[in-house]
Formats: C-alpha cells, sequence, structure tokens
C-alpha cells in the first residue's frame, strides 16, 4: 500500500539558478532552463517544477534550499552554479551547511566525468546531500557541463529519493537508465 502511495504523489523538483549576473537580470538564466529540459527528458513522472534564480549569497542560498526543502517539500533540489573557486562561490558550503547526510560520491563522479571534456573540472566543488526527504544535487554551471554530470549521477537518484522516503520517480529508460536493485 506504501508503494502504491509514493507512486501517486506528484514529485516536487526546485531547480536554483546561483548567478550574481542572471539574478540582476544582466543576461539569462540558461543553466536552469537546461536542468528542466534534462529532467523532462528523464522523467516519465509529472513533477512540478519550483524554479529560483539568486545571487551567490551564502545566507540567501541557505535560506532558499531550507525553504524549498522543508515548506515547499521539494524531493529533489537541483542547484547550477558557484562551485568554483572563487570568493562568490558558496554553493557547496550553503548546502553543507543545510544538510543532514552528504554524500560526496555525487561530486566525486561528476569531477571524473567533467575531466573528460576539461582539465579544470578539478577546480569544481559539487557536492550532495541530504535534508530530511529531500535529496539536495549541486551541479556547475555551464548548461552543456549540466547534461554531462546529470547523465553521470541520475542514475542513482530515483533509488536514493526510495531510501530517503521522497516522491517516487521513474525514468524513460530509452534517455537515462536507472537503478534499483531486484526485491
Amino acid at each position: 500500500m506504501q508503494e502504491t502511495l509514493k507512486e501517486t504523489k506528484q514529485a516536487k523538483i526546485g531547480i536554483l539558478t546561483l548567478s550574481d549576473r542572471a539574478s540582476a537580470g544582466i543576461y539569462e538564466d540558461l543553466s536552469g532552463k537546461a536542468i528542466k529540459e534534462t529532467l523532462e527528458e528523464y522523467l516519465l513522472t509529472p513533477f512540478t517544477c519550483i524554479y529560483r534564480v539568486i545571487a551567490d549569497d551564502f545566507k540567501a542560498i541557505e535560506q532558499n534550499l531550507q525553504q524549498l526543502a522543508d515548506e515547499e517539500q521539494c524531493d529533489l533540489i537541483v542547484t547550477t552554479g558557484g562551485t568554483g573557486p572563487a570568493l562568490r562561490d558558496v554553493t557547496p558550503e550553503a548546502t553543507e551547511a543545510v544538510c543532514h547526510k552528504i554524500l560526496p560520491g555525487f561530486g566525486e563522479l561528476m569531477r571524473q566525468v567533467s575531466l573528460k571534456y576539461v582539465p579544470t573540472a578539478i577546480l569544481s566543488r559539487q557536492t550532495a546531500g541530504i535534508r530530511n526527504q529531500c535529496l539536495i544535487v549541486n551541479l556547475p554551471g555551464k548548461p552543456k557541463s549540466i547534461r554531462e554530470c546529470l547523465d553521470a549521477v541520475f542514475p542513482a537518484i530515483p533509488y536514493c529519493l526510495d531510501l530517503i522516503g521522497a516522491s517516487y520517480l521513474e525514468t524513460n529508460e530509452n534517455i537515462i537508465k536507472t537503478f534499483r536493485p531486484k526485491n
């Protein structure tokens, strides 16, 4: 019975773009849109998207992550931007501050995949963690890198959500193959 309830609950996914310039309207946020388009390709499960663009500010990132997880009850939050070595890049620190558990394998895999394309991938500091029943995943800021990283880590995301009691996500296996252990 519980499995049926999980499958019928509409998933909520937060997309949080961290960019001083995009939040100021200096340029369009292509990264957040790239995440949404990729998720629409991957998922067969209907989902509600909560999309925000904010500045690279530690307190603002922390508050938005908490609000998306706790008040909006997102099952998954995907961030883009703020993962580099620059002074204003504080997304991983804000993520770690709000999470109860950190999942370093996500960042390790994303860096490994990105190194196939650019040697500067070693400068990236993406991470992931869990806050209550919400998985938070940091992605880089470039749309091309977003797809490469999501292709790498998304196969584990639906099962992670199962384990933490979040909404059930079914993917289009022709686009992205996910892993769930056989019972």
